[in-house]
């Protein structure tokens, strides 16, 4: 079936692209979401007789998006489950839990903006995708604990383990950094002696041949 999409779609196109997809997709996704109209002639017409109002509500919605984005960098979710020795979970995390642990903490979601291919079965700390607007989405971190002591101590190791690595990181450039300068200095003594050696030798030779000049006198 070919749509006329009214928002950017991931892996499909931009507003106002005419695409061809799967007629399911299109009956149970893209139609009743609003996302895209069949392509006949009198929707065409429609389309590009308010382009210009649907790009303008487009722009102002991608703007509030990223405003929210903004006000969520760096946001942790904790969500307390139970689970096993091993770690394995007694149920799952779904999108749905997500947007629910989101809403508790106050910012608006639906579990459709959620981007969880898989539901999380494993305790332990996951960067999920949060799509604001259909060009704007933002990573999270959730963190699946037993507790949310549990999640403060994790958090806490994870912070040292990021401080150790980035110091390291330092004294790795400085060492680095000094060798080259070591190198740079040993270059240089080398290209000194080097023009040092080529000026000497000329003089040497004029002292030779002004012996031998001597000799045959």
């Amino acid at each position: 079936m070919d749509v006329i999409l009214l928002e950017r779609i991931d892996k499909l196109g931009q507003m106002g692209d005419v695409v061809k997809v799967k007629t399911g997709y299109a009956r149970n996704f893209l139609l009743p979401q609003k996302k895209a109209l069949r392509a006949t002639d009198a929707n065409r017409t429609y389309f590009e007789s308010r382009r210009s109002e649907l790009e303008a509500v487009n722009l102002e919605r991608r703007g509030e998006a990223e405003a929210v984005a903004k006000k969520m960098e760096g946001l942790r979710l904790v969500l307390v489950r139970q689970a096993g020795e091993g770690g394995q979970l007694y149920g799952s995390v779904t999108a749905r839990d997500v947007a629910d642990g989101l809403k508790a903490d106050g910012v608006k979601m639906d579990r459709g903006q959620v981007e969880l291919h898989a539901a999380i079965k494993q305790l332990g700390k996951y960067d999920v995708a949060v799509k604001l607007h259909p060009e704007v989405s933002v990573d999270i971190s959730l963190t699946v604990s037993r507790s949310m002591d549990q999640a403060d101590i994790d958090a806490a190791g994870s912070l040292l383990e990021r401080e150790e690595d980035a110091a390291e990181a330092i004294v790795q450039e400085q060492e680095a950094e000094q060798a080259r300068d070591e190198k740079l200095d040993t270059q240089a003594a080398d290209e000194a002696k080097a023009a040092a050696a080529e000026a000497a030798a000329p003089a040497i030779e004029v002292t030779e041949d002004a012996g031998d000049a001597e000799e045959g006198a």
